[in-house]
């Protein structure tokens, strides 16, 4: 306390002199000119918003101009003036919380065709299961929502590669496109299994698999078969498919379905096309369009390959400043640190 006080008197000491400075410098011919005035007021207020400042961390504008006030000192326009100056403040930016809104405008993906686009993603780290597996390598059909799934002890390009040829190639073909993805959900219901999550793993993909999706309004199941799967429950508590089943009769409507899959295919992909331009829509509304120019300095959001290892939860949450040397695409910027060398990744 004692030392804050110290603190505290410096900078008032030093305020006064300042202002002082500031106003035998312009009162030379005893009666300020009115250019002379605006002058002092601008210097007056950048000179008390900064000692506002120092006497404590400012969390926003509106409480920088209150603790302003608090000492003494009022113009007309302090709130407007404290946000240019927070605005300008540099560990106001570098601490700044990411904003959750998005920067450019979504655009919706689809599939031509049944297993030609998989979306492709590793989950970690994971409760550590049986034989050390704590990884999960996932892939996601575009087109019928179908999962494959494999836990591993861990990645390699080995492993990623046996698993694209095992679980994608040699059951459903050669796709076309394979796209990083991000099995979120997925990973939700292993995590709630906690160690047990490999073991559990069969009937998770199971329940997702007999699970009507909403984009297509069917289940992945019947998106890659043809027909609904029989579930544990109809055993139990029989249904009329399984009360009245019949080995010939069900030959027949199983053939029929497949005659009829393309057809529901179609309309599947007619939904997911209306889904996601509804999604779209909705999610450009809260687009917040921001865009930079090479030669442009900006902060970039600190990783965790380039976080400081003894900065903790406090740290900065942006670093820089960088500046900004071609524009990529939308969002994406190739940029150089204050020595002039080029970062590796955009």
């Amino acid at each position: 306390m004692q030392r804050y006080a110290e603190h505290t008197r410096q900078h008032s000491s030093e305020l006064c002199n300042l202002l002082s400075s500031h106003w035998s410098d312009l009162h030379a011919g005893g009666v300020l000119s009115g250019l002379a005035q605006a002058v002092y007021f601008c210097s007056s207020v950048q000179v008390a918003l900064q000692f506002g400042a120092v006497c404590g961390n400012h969390s926003g504008a509106r409480s920088l101009a209150r603790k302003t006030i608090r000492q003494g000192y009022f113009w007309p326009t302090i709130e407007r003036d404290a946000a240019t100056y927070v605005r300008r403040c540099d560990k106001c930016q570098r601490f700044a919380p990411v904003s959750r809104l998005p920067h450019t405008e979504m655009v919706p993906m689809s599939s031509p065709w049944p297993f030609a686009q998989w979306g492709i993603d590793i989950l970690c780290p994971l409760p550590r299961a049986p034989l050390q597996r704590k990884f999960l390598i996932v892939a996601i059909d575009y087109f019928t929502k179908w999962i494959e799934a494999q836990p591993l002890a861990k990645i390699t390009e080995k492993n990623t590669r046996d698993f694209v040829w095992k679980h994608l190639v040699c059951r459903f073909g050669i796709p076309k496109v394979i796209i990083s993805d991000n099995a979120r959900n997925l990973k939700a219901r292993l995590e709630r299994s906690k160690s047990e999550w490999a073991e559990d793993l069969p009937s998770i993909l199971w329940a997702y698999h007999t699970t009507s999706r909403i984009p297509t309004s069917k289940t992945p199941y019947s998106m890659v078969f043809g027909t609904e799967s029989v579930i544990p429950v109809e055993i139990g508590m029989p249904s009329f498919r399984t009360s009245n089943f019949d080995k010939e009769s069900n030959e027949a409507e199983l053939r029929l379905n497949l005659d009829l899959l393309e057809e529901r295919r179609e309309k599947a992909e007619l939904r997911q096309v209306a889904y996601k331009c509804q999604v779209a829509k909705y999610y450009n509304q809260r687009v917040k369009h921001r865009s930079f120019l090479p030669g442009d300095l900006v902060l970039r959001r600190v990783t965790l390959s380039t976080k400081e290892p003894n900065a903790g939860k406090l740290g900065p949450t942006w670093e820089g400043p960088y500046k900004v040397i071609k524009v990529y695409r939308p969002e994406t910027y190739w940029l150089e640190d204050p020595n002039g060398k080029a970062l590796l990744h955009p």
